[in-house]
């Protein structure tokens, strides 16, 4: 695997929020504790900013799918495509520049149906599961976040501050994120038909050669004996599959990018979401 991380490299000097800016890709990660503003732009990507507040630095991710992406070989920029490998490389930039995972707190957001027909594979609602389960297996708290729905989201995160922004888009604004979804469906599309190809490969080459077992049923009668229908027992019969229990909380709320009235902002109270 490389070793060279895939690090936003596209610096500018950002006029609306009057700082130097950063802009992320997808696949791409950036760490700092400078005064900077780090923007992307989501569709069904999701972006993960963590935050340590008593050191003053933080960054931003942008994954595009939960998988764990485990694949021999695989390099470190396309990892990065998988949010297991895009969250654990932030984490540990975060630890390496000063960070103490206790103190993290992270803001998600993106994970969105953004192109019509798009149900049936739901990446953005894998991504959005997935980053909310991580973050809870590794005790980082979310404090707020804006996941899912069916608009392209641009976020701006200061990483000084822990300040985060959404603006909602429309899709005809951001065409970009048109085109990459449609190959992320495709691609998604493929990768789960090569998957169950190389499934059913196994189980033939499992079942070649070989007869069918003779199977005595549970409680048969002995030969001869045709009075008694043979009882059969159903493996995990009568058993339901569990369901989470509705949690009910309710979201945290996130401060709208691009107000013409911005208010001095908590980063633990942040305002809510509208579309702009």
């Amino acid at each position: 695997m490389s070793s060279r991380l895939p690090i936003a490299n596209n610096l500018y000097y950002d006029n609306h929020f009057q700082r130097p800016g950063v802009k992320l890709l997808p696949n791409e990660f950036y760490t700092t504790g400078e005064d900077m503003v780090l923007v992307t732009v989501l569709g069904s990507c999701v972006a993960a900013c963590i935050q340590d507040r008593t050191a003053g630095i933080g960054g931003m991710n942008h994954f595009m799918l939960p998988d764990d992406g485990a694949d021999v070989g695989q390099a470190a920029s396309d990892s990065m495509r998988y949010g297991a490998y895009a969250m654990e490389v932030l984490i540990n930039e975060l630890i390496k520049a000063g960070g103490r995972r206790e103190r993290f707190e992270a803001k998600v957001f993106g994970g969105g149906a953004v192109l019509a027909g798009m149900t049936t594979i739901n990446i953005g609602d894998r991504n959005s599961e997935f980053v909310r389960r991580y973050l809870a297996l590794e005790k980082i708290r979310i404090v707020a976040e804006d996941l899912q729905g069916a608009h392209p989201r641009k976020v701006a995160f200061m990483p000084r501050t822990g300040q985060a922004m959404v603006k909602k888009l429309r899709l005809q604004q951001e065409t970009d994120v048109a085109e990459r979804e449609q190959a992320l469906a495709r691609q998604t599309a493929e990768a789960r038909a090569e998957r169950l190809a190389r499934a059913k490969e196994r189980v033939e080459l499992f079942a070649a050669g070989t007869t069918k077992p003779r199977v005595e049923l549970f409680g048969s009668a002995p030969a001869g004996a045709g009075t008694t229908k043979p009882r059969i027992e159903l493996f995990g019969a009568g058993s339901t599959a569990s369901k989470p229990a509705a949690t009910g909380a309710a979201k945290p709320r996130i401060e709208l990018f691009g107000s013409s009235t911005p208010r001095a902002t908590d980063s633990n109270n942040a305002r809510t979401v509208e579309e702009a």
